[in-house]
């Protein structure tokens, strides 16, 4: 039933509740269509400036207006396209969190609360990783595959998995690839999902340890935001139901006060013993919070948590977009370096393709994010309707985060630059040796001009100035994204004195990205791993996700997957980052190949043969690229390179009697064979299980193709009875039902935040 004029339609499901939904079509007014236009030209401009018009001088200003206006130009008519012509959602349908409610797993959970929730979850480590480490290359390859590679890649996939999720009530992307492709594709799928996610969060945690090992302001403001998580979680539920900007006050308040509160634990001597932790003892304790952050219920920790490291996350990087555009800090790394095309990098070894593009992986094209967005988002959304703003637009928003890191990135000294991220094995540790070190990379300015050399005395003039002992080998992304914000920022607010400031509080807003990560994709491991148990006979029980004792049985074995490899990498000679990141890069952007093979398949079986290559291009092209990596890492001679090469250098001195740097001893040399060998198996298994997939899915497509389509696993209609706007805020037809709602006695939600609009 419907009502209302012929532009905006009303409807209702069951005759004794107000409207359900309302459909509308998107403005396309005069003023719009202005709008619009300036924003495409101050966007181009913003790409003259930064591809055309190079030189010495290069404002990182221009970023800014460039990823900006591309985001917003993308998700006015590309998103809609996608939405309108290939997804088609309705909010008539019941979604699983109104279906399957269970206040645990599945609950529908405001929209303001679960964009935060969804935005943590899948702006990791990655965005803040690949970037810098991209950086290497110089800023224009990073810049306009971060950019475009999001528009027509990364939140595609996102946003219609999240989607097919929504249809299949909330199943994960292995089931989802089981029941669309048969049991061959399917367990292929499944495999390679679930070893890649080891591999993905191991890798996370490692971020986390190199950002706060030896920082005791880092370890006492991150410990701190889980007691604030878990009283937000609590407010909510019981103090305060549906208060969602009051608890969002008190928490970032809190928050602040965890950061200052950070120095002064820092220079107590006591509790600087005390928060001042070491690599190992780092990993267990995160092995431990990974643990129960996932047993936990998603109101009480997750939820929260996430919401309240979103306000950090959003506000930190649109203050470091606002400080850009108040500094205008100068580039100081070249359009393009040497090492794009000679694959000598000190970061990472390889050439621009494929290194470049598995090396910023989040921020462009994630895999990990199919997991979330068929994990625990659409277990949680209230309408079909807001997936669009959920998927497509969280991912605009953390590649954002990457361009953020990028700019970050190329706007601090080059030889700071090369000394944080270069592993200390190479450069020496301390500020002597890495100076050397730097001296014979023949650095170039953006003119092309020799670099001045490397000064110690600056080396170490930088680790004072941001409150740290050292800060030479903190690979990783994070430490030179806050050296690069406290070099923005203090120009802006507080002055030199506040360097040490603006670096913490950039490693805790970055240590807040990473666990609610950690803690989000050990859930979705859960979820996943358990579906995959469920397909084992007398194993059904597990595919209850109420069940306690599997959630228990799932989690503890995932962690313990993931914990392995996390303590294998934090005590790796060749420094952990370094070794597993090109690994995480691949497995990455092979599981994103899955998800779209998937999510192609189906596009295929429903007969939507025209809009196949909206998946497709994006497929072919992540093909291409993780392939080429998986080839060169299994069979490259350059030991620099090839997991292989590496075992046989190490193996034979090992067999001489030798020891080769940066290992010391021999142990560390069987070290290093092994862990190189783990490496090149790895690659091997999750290659041939990602062309297993493919090859199953097309002969499924020619199926298709040839019956003019096939039947899919899509779940029938469940009526709708509840009501939420599509997206932050409501338009005038949304509050008008809200209103409708409200004059029936009625909640538009039965559960979560009542608090719309």
């Amino acid at each position: 039933m419907s009502e209302g004029p012929v532009s905006v339609r009303k409807i209702r499901t069951d005759p004794d509740l107000p409207p359900v939904a309302v459909e509308e079509p998107p403005p396309n007014t005069t003023p719009s269509k202005i709008t619009f236009g300036v924003i495409g030209v101050l966007g181009a401009l913003g790409w003259v400036m930064i591809a055309i018009v190079r030189g010495e001088r290069v404002n990182a200003m221009w970023f800014v207006f460039a990823a900006v206006c591309s985001y917003i130009i993308a998700f006015r008519f590309y998103s809609r396209l996608i939405e309108y012509k290939v997804l088609k959602p309705r909010d008539t349908r019941a979604t699983p969190a109104e279906k399957f409610e269970n206040g645990k797993d599945f609950m529908p959970t405001d929209r303001r609360v679960l964009y935060g929730h969804h935005f943590a979850a899948i702006a990791g480590a990655g965005p803040l990783v690949g970037p810098v480490l991209a950086a290497q290359m110089g800023y224009l390859p990073g810049t306009i595959w971060i950019i475009v590679g999001v528009i027509f890649a990364g939140a595609v996939q996102d946003y219609m998995v999240m989607h097919l999720s929504i249809r299949r009530n909330g199943r994960s992307l292995g089931q989802m690839a089981r029941d669309e492709l048969g049991p061959i594709g399917g367990w292929a799928a499944i495999l390679g999902v679930l070893s890649i996610m080891l591999i993905l969060l191991a890798v996370l945690c490692i971020v986390v340890i190199n950002a706060l090992a030896e920082s005791p302001w880092g370890v006492f403001s991150v410990a701190m935001t889980i007691p604030i998580a878990l009283f937000m979680g609590v407010y909510l539920r019981f103090l305060r139901p549906g208060k969602v900007s009051e608890v969002s006050v008190i928490g970032v308040a809190l928050l602040l006060l965890a950061i200052v509160a950070g120095r002064w634990v820092a220079e107590d001597p006591t509790l600087h013993q005390v928060f001042t932790l070491s690599k190992p003892a780092l990993a267990w304790w995160i092995i431990a919070y990974g643990f129960l952050a996932s047993v936990l219920p998603v109101w009480l920790l997750l939820a929260p948590r996430d919401y309240l490291s979103t306000f950090m996350k959003v506000g930190t990087i649109i203050l470091l977009a606002l400080g850009i555009l108040a500094a205008r800090p100068t580039v100081q790394m070249p359009a393009i370096t040497e090492f794009a095309s000679n694959g000598k990098g000190p970061a990472f070894a390889g050439s621009l393709f494929p290194f470049l593009f598995i090396t910023i992986a989040c921020g462009a094209l994630s895999g990990f994010h199919a997991l979330i967005s068929s994990g625990t988002t659409p277990k949680l959304i209230e309408k079909e309707s807001q997936a669009r703003m959920m998927g497509y637009g969280g991912m605009l928003m953390e590649s954002f985060v990457a361009i953020m890191a990028m700019v970050a990135a190329v706007s601090i000294d080059q030889n700071l630059y090369f000394a944080m991220n270069s592993p200390t094995g190479v450069n020496g540790g301390t500020p002597e040796k890495a100076a050397a070190y730097l001296n014979t990379l023949g650095l170039v300015t953006p003119g092309g001009a020799p670099l001045p050399p490397a000064d110690p005395a600056m080396l170490a003039q930088a680790a004072k100035d941001v409150g740290e002992a050292s800060i030479i080998g903190r690979t990783g992304g994070a430490p030179t994204l806050a050296v690069g914000m406290s070099e923005i920022m203090h120009g802006v607010f507080g002055g030199a004195a506040w360097k040490s400031f603006w670096y913490h509080f950039a490693i805790m807003f970055e240590a807040l990205f990473i666990l609610t990560t950690v803690d989000a994709g050990t859930r979705v491991a859960r979820f996943m791993f358990s579906d995959a148990l469920s397909n084992v006979r007398g194993l059904e029980r597990f595919k209850d996700p109420s069940w306690t004792v599997g959630a228990w049985i799932a989690t503890f074995i995932v962690v313990g997957g993931w914990g392995s490899i996390l303590v294998m990498g934090v005590n790796d000679p060749l420094g952990g980052i370094n070794t597993l990141y090109p690994l995480f890069g691949i497995a990455n952007q092979l599981l994103a190949a899955i998800a779209l093979t998937v999510v192609f398949s189906v596009i295929m079986k429903n007969g939507q043969f025209k809009w196949a290559w909206i998946p497709g291009l994006p497929l072919l092209w992540d093909l291409a690229v993780t392939l080429t990596a998986s080839f060169q890492k299994i069979f490259s001679n350059v030991p620099a390179i090839g997991y292989w090469a590496q075992r046989q250098r190490y193996a034979d001195a090992l067999a001489k009697g030798e020891v080769l740097a940066p290992a010391k001893t021999k142990g560390q040399m069987e070290q290093v064979v092994f862990n190189s060998t783990v490496q090149g198996v790895l690659s091997i298994v999750f290659a041939g299980l990602v062309v297993v997939v493919v090859a199953v899915a097309l002969w499924v497509a020619v199926r298709a193709v040839k019956a003019g389509g096939l039947p899919t696993t899509e779940e029938p209609d469940t009526p709708s009875r509840i009501f939420a706007p599509k997206s932050f805020l409501p338009t005038a037809a949304e509050k008008e039902v809200l209103a409708e709602w409200a004059a029936a006695g009625k909640s538009p939600t039965p559960v979560g935040s009542h608090a719309h609009g």
